[in-house]
């Protein structure tokens, strides 16, 4: 399994081999030994998975304050993501800068987003389906949002405002400015 760290260090890319033949591959996505090897400590605790119908579809930017913060893992079974992570650790020095990598069912790579972090995607095709596992549980009073498009962030989501397809909840999130850290 390879483990990169990208420009933001404690954010991962983890790539497991692919050994394939006729029939198609097999992969070892998850291995608690080679992931402590590799310095990604999360105990999991819950799968979830999730379908986006529409390309252009934003989910985010989400987080589960403390004592309910989630480290996840991140992987896309179909279709293709742009995975996006931002730093809210109040003592690091790139707080308020994200990390972005391009996952799909096609290259199999996967994200580690560490606890303390914001975290959304957009959807590049459709009908794309993520799973991730978290390592605490889900809490809703614990639950946050943060504005997917906001200008202080400069997310290059690669899609235009207008067209992005958001929830309600993602719709009304705070911007960042009003953000208050939990971390």
């Amino acid at each position: 399994m390879q483990v990169e760290a990208l420009v933001i260090q404690d954010v991962k890319r983890v790539i497991p081999p692919r050994f394939q033949d006729a029939r198609g591959f097999f992969s070892e996505t998850y291995n608690a030994a080679a992931f402590k090897a590799a310095g990604i400590s999360a105990d999991f605790v819950q799968d979830n998975h999730s379908l986006s119908v529409q390309a252009g579809t934003v989910r985010g930017l989400h987080f589960q304050a403390p004592p309910f913060a989630q480290a996840k893992l991140v992987r896309v079974l179909r279709g293709a993501i742009l995975d996006v992570a931002v730093d809210v650790r109040r003592s690091s020095p790139t707080y308020g800068k994200w990390v972005s990598a391009e996952l799909s069912a096609h290259n199999g790579h996967q994200l580690f987003v560490p606890a303390g972090f914001l975290h959304g995607f957009v959807t590049r095709e459709p009908d794309t389906e993520i799973a991730y596992k978290v390592d605490n549980y889900y809490s809703k009073e614990c639950d946050g949002a943060v504005m997917w498009n906001d200008p202080d962030l400069a997310i290059a989501w690669g899609v235009a405002d207008g067209e992005a397809l958001v929830s309600d909840k993602d719709a009304q999130a705070q911007v960042f400015a009003d953000f208050s850290s939990p971390f």
